[in-house]
Order: structure tokens, then sequence, then C-alpha cells
């Protein structure tokens, strides 16, 4: 029986290209959050502290999260630069698209988090269907890549809707809500050592559940102290530390940055494996 974590080799002429992805290491997941972080501060930025406007930001940043994706899928391998900026572009692309609809469309974030749910089941299902697994080990196909990017876009749209939904609709709180969100990715990665939980199950359970712990981490760090209400009638919540989305954005870039020309060196350092 096929498992979603073990499918049949691919054939010869499926073999074009080496792994595109990562591997799941620490590194992985403190650069996943990082960025996560960035994509909800950096839209705000764009939007707000430059006044850009949702619209006109949502087109800059999808050209050139578009062209990004173009460099990655043209690569025949993982490239840690290429890959993870694509990773910051469409965490902010997908937040982007969160607040259209919730600003422009007037959706409930109980409804964007209701469709990109389902949204992101439906790749879910398409990319078993066609591959007959979800695994990010064999992602060595532009098939299997276009599935995997479409897949995370999703991820990250719905985390931010289940963020907001959490931390501001239910008034949980910013650092309450990124408490939760740490829980539950604490009880997976138990469910994975401890309870024999399906590991690809369990990967993109955790990689969902990191999109709003990073959302609310970045709302904590940027928000104002105080909440406020705008000229045009907005409400502002409060419960911040007042960093701003810019220093914000500065510090978890830096961070990025500095994380990724450490594996990229790692990288480089180590020895060619025979094929």
């Amino acid at each position: 029986m096929t498992t979603l974590d073990n499918r049949p080799s691919a054939p010869p002429s499926m073999r074009q290209m080496l792994n595109k992805v990562p591997e799941v290491t620490l590194y992985f997941w403190i650069i996943k959050v990082l960025a996560t972080t960035v994509g909800e501060t950096a839209a705000d930025y764009l939007n707000t502290t430059l006044n850009y406007g949702l619209t006109k930001t949502t087109y800059i940043m999808a050209a050139i999260l578009i062209a990004v994706l173009v460099v990655q899928f043209r690569a025949r391998k993982y490239v840690p630069g290429i890959y993870w900026l694509a990773v910051v572009l469409i965490s902010i692309v997908g937040t982007l698209i969160t607040d259209n609809l919730a600003d422009n469309y007037n959706w409930s974030f109980l409804k964007c988090t209701v469709v990109f749910a389902v949204c992101l089941a439906a790749t879910f299902a398409a990319w078993y269907a066609s591959e007959k697994s979800l695994s990010i080990h064999t992602i060595t196909t532009t098939k299997r890549e276009a599935f995997y990017w479409l897949t995370i876009l999703f991820t990250f749209a719905l985390g931010t809707a289940s963020g907001d939904l959490v931390a501001e609709k239910m008034s949980l709180g910013y650092w309450k809500s990124a408490l939760l969100f740490a829980a539950i990715i604490a009880i997976i990665g138990l469910a994975c050592f401890k309870a024999g939980l399906n590991a690809v199950l369990g990967f993109w359970m955790a990689y969902i559940v990191t999109r709003p712990l990073g959302a609310s981490l970045g709302d904590y760090l940027s928000q104002a102290k105080i909440g406020s209400v705008g000229e045009d009638g907005s409400v502002t919540q409060g419960g911040g530390l007042n960093l701003g989305t810019t220093v914000t954005s500065a510090i978890f870039l830096s961070a990025i940055l500095i994380v990724v020309l450490y594996i990229s060196n790692a990288q480089k350092r180590r020895p060619a494996v025979a094929s």
C-alpha cells in the first residue's frame, strides 16, 4: 500500500533535477518562522508606512515574486538564497491576499480561514492524486515543484487569516496567540516523535501553524502598545511592543540573511556525494 511518505521511484525520464527544497533541519524551521514574521511586518510596512496601499503593494510584490519563482524553477537544484527569497516573498504576498480580501472586499477572517483551508485541502488532494505522495523529499520535477509552491502560498494566506482571527477577532492578543501556536507546534512534534504520527502529515501541519505563529510574533513586536482609531474609522489593536514595522522587518530580514549565508557556506564546504 502506498503511504503519504512512500511512493514508487520516479521513472528515469522524470529524474531531471536534484531535490529543489532544503532538508528539514532546525535551520529550516528557524528561517521559516523568521520569514513568516517578515511576511506580516513587511506587508504592513509597504502598505501603511510607505503608503503604497494594498492594491499597489500587492501588484508590486506579486510581480517580484513571479520573477523570483521563474529563477527558482529554472534552477536544477536547491539554492538557499533563491529558495528562501521566494519563501519571504510568498509570505508577503500571502499576507497581502488575505488583507485585500478582508479590507477591500469585507471578508471576515473566519470566511478567509475557511476558504483558504478548502483551497489548501484541494491542492493537497490534487497533488496526492497526481503524485501519490506529499513528501518534500522528492521535489525533483517541475510539476511537483508547482504543487509545492501553490501549497506554500495557501499555507501563508491561511496562516494570516487564522492568526488574525485568533489574535484580533477572538481577542486573545498577540503574545498569547504566539504562545498558543507555539504550543500546537510542540504537540505536533511530540506526536511525530512519540506517538508515531506520519512524518509528512506532521510536517505540513507544523508548516501551516508556523505561519500564524510568525504573524502573531510580528504583530506583537511591531504594533502599538495602546490601540487607536484612525481618521477613516479603522481601529488599530494595541498590545504590541511598538517597535514598528520598519525596525521589526529589518531585524528579521537581517536574521534571515545571516542564517541563509551560514547554510550556503556550509553547503559549499560539504563534500560532493558520488552519484
